[in-house]
């Protein structure tokens, strides 16, 4: 879904800019920063909800304290790339609890993936499971975070159009 398809005013991207900080922030306090009132401010986020701009909402875990304090980026260079190949690797990636996120990219590498785990032994268990008896992964390269400076899935809003 494309902001331009949804019809997003200035209100609905001020409502967004707060709400995807905090979706346990009232309407009714949402409603008081943008000049609308709580039932507006709800049926303006029913709508986005419905039409698919809010895709959805979850809490974000700080994976350290539930136990996965290693994050590793990897990039991975498959050896085909027919469409068929391309999807069984991001349907097998999706299937994947270790994997956080995963990107089909341009550039040298095919894939980005953001992997959580517990241990570097957990890490090999999973490369070896998930990569190495993988016959269409070429290679794979693994950088280890030293320190999660930013994360998150807040979008920078671009400015409200004119009216």
């Amino acid at each position: 879904m494309h902001k331009d398809d949804a019809n997003l005013d200035e209100l609905d991207l001020r409502i967004l800019e707060r709400y995807q900080h905090d979706t346990l922030l009232p309407a009714r306090t949402i409603g008081e920063e943008v000049g609308l009132s709580t039932a507006a401010v709800q049926r303006r986020l029913k709508r986005l909800r419905e039409v698919g701009v809010i895709r959805r909402e979850v809490a974000e875990l700080a994976p350290k304290a539930v136990g996965l304090p290693i994050t590793c980026v990897v990039a991975v260079d498959l050896d085909q790339e027919r469409t068929a190949d391309l999807e069984r690797f991001k349907q097998r990636m999706q299937g994947l609890p270790e994997v956080q996120q995963c990107y089909y990219v341009t550039g040298q590498a095919d894939f980005i993936l953001i992997v959580l785990v517990a241990s570097m032994e957990a890490y090999d268990a999973f490369t070896q499971r998930a990569l190495l008896t993988d016959a269409n992964v070429r290679s794979f390269t693994t950088s280890v975070a030293l320190e999660r400076v930013k994360t998150g899935v807040a979008v920078a809003l671009p400015p409200a159009p004119p009216r």
